[in-house]
């Protein structure tokens, strides 16, 4: 660069840096913006000193608060930990009350079946004792010779007889509540009760029916009388409700309908139960007569033979459920007062029966010479 371009440059340096009117705006604009950003500064500096002072105030109020709600947080823990304690307290004395009465209940039941099994070997030793043939179906063995007595069946057989002597009980018990002017509530828990009764005699004869099925179908454990209208272990729903629903008051013209028609479902469901025994049978009899038994040698047909043989507990129970479904329907048809009289005329249809097998049996022995 020649000096003349460097004294121009320099020169017009000097006249940008130190021109006062340039310096002056500048400075004017310079203050303006400085004032503006102080004052904006001091807003922001006021706004921050009031959410200070603001956030000072909620501080100790909260503080404030929070003493007081730590004292009340406090007795509320306390009592809520004293009530959960007392809670715990009551369900752990409850829970041991239930289990003395659970601990009650099973030495009772140990101490029942205690004495029935010693009623049992009592009887089993007399028997032997004897050497008496035990020809009644007591749970004896193919030979039928006495010791070999099935307890399933022995038990069953003392359990029916108790089971007769409460429906004695119940029968007495519906007579009288009947005759009386008793509460609907108190009808309703003796039906309740006599449903379940019959309810127990169903669980009895299907545990029996386990044992020995060809003891609970010959109905062995029934009178004389009552075998006579023996079908498949028991009585024939339709033939009941044909003779006892006459007899349990007058019905209005819906249940009179609903009545018959549960009296043909029962007999819908009770041929179909007998053509599977005639079927059952007429197998089983195939499978019984096909071969010879020789002794030692095994036959493949008792096999198929003993298979068809189980169908047979099958049977019983499925007869026993439409019994027990005859008297729910019933209860379900009639009304409280009407259900209890259905259910005395039926107990009072057994009790006749076995009334008239003892007359029976004094009549046939005051025959004999």
């Amino acid at each position: 660069m020649d000096a003349s371009s460097s004294q121009f440059v320099s020169s017009r340096r000097m006249e940008v840096v130190y021109d006062p009117i340039h310096q002056i705006s500048m400075w004017e604009e310079n203050f303006k913006s400085n004032a503006n950003t102080l004052t904006a500064s001091t807003s922001i500096i006021e706004e921050l000193d009031m959410k200070f002072d603001n956030q000072v105030q909620a501080q100790s109020e909260e503080v404030s608060h929070g003493i007081f709600g730590t004292s009340v947080k406090y007795n509320q823990d306390h009592n809520r930990l004293v009530d959960k304690t007392q809670r715990r307290l009551a369900q752990n004395r409850e829970a041991a009350r239930k289990s003395r009465l659970r601990r009650k209940a099973y030495v009772q039941q140990l101490e029942s079946c205690r004495l029935k099994l010693m009623q049992l070997e009592q009887e089993v030793d007399h028997a032997k004792r004897q050497g008496l043939y035990i020809g009644d179906g007591l749970g004896s063995n193919n030979l039928g010779f006495a010791g070999s007595v099935n307890s399933g069946i022995a038990i069953f057989k003392m359990e029916y007889e108790h089971w007769v002597e409460e429906q004695n009980r119940h029968i007495l018990e519906m007579r009288t509540a009947l005759s009386s002017e008793i509460g609907d509530m108190q009808l309703g828990n003796l039906v309740q009760s006599i449903m379940n009764h019959y309810s127990k005699l169903f669980s009895m004869k299907s545990a029996a029916a386990k044992a020995d099925v060809f003891y609970v179908m010959s109905g062995m454990w029934m009178t004389t009388a009552e075998r006579f209208f023996l079908w498949i272990g028991g009585f024939r729903p339709s033939e009941l409700l044909k003779v006892l629903i006459p007899l349990s008051g007058p019905l209005t013209e819906q249940q009179l309908f609903d009545t018959y028609g549960l009296e043909k479902s029962c007999q819908q469901a009770e041929d179909a139960l007998s053509q599977g025994m005639e079927k059952l049978q007429q197998m089983l009899a195939d499978s019984v007569g096909r071969g010879h038994l020789v002794e030692g040698t095994h036959i493949p047909q008792m096999d198929t033979a003993m298979e068809r043989l189980e169908a047979l507990v099958s049977f019983v129970n499925q007869a026993d459920h439409l019994r027990q479904e005859t008297l729910r329907q019933m209860y379900r048809i009639l009304s409280i007062h009407e259900i209890g009289q259905f259910l005395l005329v039926l107990g009072e249809y057994f009790q006749r029966l076995r009334a008239l097998s003892k007359l029976w049996a004094n009549r046939s022995r005051e025959a004999l010479p």
